[in-house]
């Protein structure tokens, strides 16, 4: 069972959620963490329940304890994000699915989730962004101009059962995957989903410049968590492979 409880009440009309649970290459989290640190966005409340890990999470000159599953909301922006700070290796996913799918239901928010593709790039490669989605989604993406997939493939994890879940449940809802590199945290995969993905999505102005500048010191902090997401099962990170090679 997964719950989504929320403190206070925030005033939005046709929110954006920006899901950012580690998956491979860390570029979904590290780039939905830079955008609620970009848009000062506030705690809002968390997921909890038996299915998801059991640990708690504290911040900096703070000593209130909280899931490692929270949501920030940006008001001004009509903007939601979730956040994940470990790997959810021991995650129900589709619990975490309905959860949130029927929270997204009240609140009349529309999710974007995101995923890396795993891909070896040399190191001036640009990675490419790809758009898939559900519902009135796709029209969203066309605005945007995020291309569709190159080739067939899956989304694994809870980015998968989340976008399962929004199909059967024929919700609007959009997926982005990035190529990333699969064994280290990827600040040039975020940089990419942030700046020609969720920014533009969301109609806001986002600076992506520290996510190139910081690169390093982002790739350090990231680190030890990007190993034991390299450890856990394959099905059990947000990731997406495909069934052909891209040409």
């Amino acid at each position: 069972m997964v719950e989504v409880r929320t403190e206070g009440d925030a005033s939005l009309e046709n929110p954006l959620l920006v899901e950012g649970l580690p998956g491979v290459g860390l570029a979904g989290k590290i780039a939905a963490d830079h955008v609620r640190d970009q848009s000062d966005a506030r705690y809002y409340g968390e997921l909890t329940g038996e299915d998801l890990p059991s640990a708690a999470v504290f911040t900096e000159g703070d000593r209130e304890l909280h899931s490692p599953v929270r949501l920030f909301v940006d008001e001004a922006n009509d903007l939601l994000v979730l956040s994940g700070d470990v790997p959810l290796e021991t995650i129900d996913a589709d619990a975490l699915a309905a959860a949130l799918t029927d929270w997204l239901d009240e609140v009349g928010a529309t999710p974007l989730y995101l995923s890396g593709l795993p891909t070896q790039r040399e190191p001036d490669d640009v990675p490419e962004l790809y758009g898939v989605a559900t519902g009135d989604g796709g029209d969203l993406l066309e605005e945007t101009g995020v291309s569709s997939p190159a080739a067939d493939g899956l989304i694994h994890g809870p980015a998968g059962a989340l976008l399962s879940a929004a199909k059967d449940r024929g919700r609007d809802a959009c997926g982005l995957m990035v190529e990333t590199t699969p064994k280290f945290p990827d600040p040039e995969g975020a940089h990419v989903l942030v700046r020609d993905g969720i920014a533009p999505l969301a109609g806001v102005e986002i600076d992506t410049d520290p996510l190139v500048e910081r690169a390093d010191e982002i790739m350090e902090q990231r680190q030890q968590l990007a190993q034991r997401i390299q450890q856990a099962s394959g099905d059990d990170q947000s990731r997406a492979s495909t069934t052909g090679m891209f040409q």
